[in-house]
């Protein structure tokens, strides 16, 4: 996947009662046997170590999402914060405010942010895209655009990836398949196998669509570098970004391009040896 990152714009980021202190209770004297074990010791004699524990278990569990399959405290202060999509009425506002004034580059450029801060990327690329119409040298734009692409990039990827190791998991490999060669793997040869045939069918059919959508996002991203360097074109971060966005997409002959327009604004730039290196690279995969 892509070597190079691109910043994001800014996303929005218990006064505990001790309870009254009444008079200590007599407990009867624990089994010899439940004193040995650990927690119950704990409790007899480190009252307050097994509450740290529960505290610290109940920090990690809320901040870090510890074990319950978010990111924790972030999440719940954004959404009261920035609102969800289905109910939050300052999304909904916002999306009427482009209805209302299509040509308002602010409008969209709100809206195109909010989305963001919302995670829904995919409508943030179209009204940032739209924002992009309006505001063609608005290079931060761009730029945060060129993020988006990357982080959807990024997630198709991550499908794509899943697909073909669960592909390869779920189809033995052949050091654990008898030799072709064999009287019982001429024989398994000639049978059809319809959990291999179902499997490859589903997976090959995702793995397929997914790599189309990787494909894509890149692709956009390097459209949208190819406008960052019209306006900058003595831009020498622009250039190489567009040779790495080329690389990422496959796109050998603007790569190429890029990195030699790059070594020539800076051709003692730490990173020309490496341009260099892609260049002939690129050359040689090329024939």
């Amino acid at each position: 996947m892509a070597r190079g990152t691109q910043h994001r714009k800014r996303r929005p980021r218990t006064d505990a009662r001790l309870a009254p202190v009444g008079p200590r209770a007599v407990r009867p004297k624990r089994p010899s046997w439940e004193d040995q074990l650990f927690f119950a010791r704990l409790r007899s004699h480190a009252k307050w170590v097994f509450v740290l524990l529960a505290l610290a278990f109940a920090i990690s569990f809320v901040i870090l999402g510890v074990g319950s399959g978010s990111t924790g405290i972030s999440d719940i202060l954004g959404n009261f914060f920035s609102g969800s999509s289905a109910t939050g009425a300052s999304l909904s506002s916002l999306k009427q405010q482009t209805v209302e004034h299509p040509k308002s580059a602010v409008a969209w450029s709100n809206y195109a942010n909010k989305l963001e801060q919302d995670h829904q990327d995919d409508n943030a690329i179209a009204a940032l895209t739209q924002y992009t119409k309006l505001e063609p040298k608005d290079q931060n734009a761009l730029l945060e655009l060129a993020g988006l692409y990357l982080s959807r990039a990024t997630d198709w990827n991550t499908l794509y990836e899943n697909s073909q190791a669960l592909t390869e998991a779920l189809s033995p490999s052949s050091p654990l398949a008898p030799k072709p060669s064999s009287s019982l793997g001429k024989a398994l040869a000639a049978l059809p196998s319809p959990f291999a045939t179902a499997v490859s069918s589903q997976y090959t059919t995702a793995t397929d669509n997914e790599y189309e959508k990787v494909i894509s996002y890149l692709s956009d991203r390097v459209t949208v570098y190819q406008k960052l360097v019209a306006l900058s074109p003595d831009d020498a971060v622009n250039q190489y970004s567009l040779g790495e966005a080329a690389v990422d997409a496959g796109n050998s002959a603007v790569a190429i391009k890029a990195y030699k327009a790059f070594l020539k604004l800076a051709p003692n730039d730490s990173l020309a040896p490496t341009a260099r290196q892609e260049i002939a690279s690129l050359k040689t995969a090329g024939g």
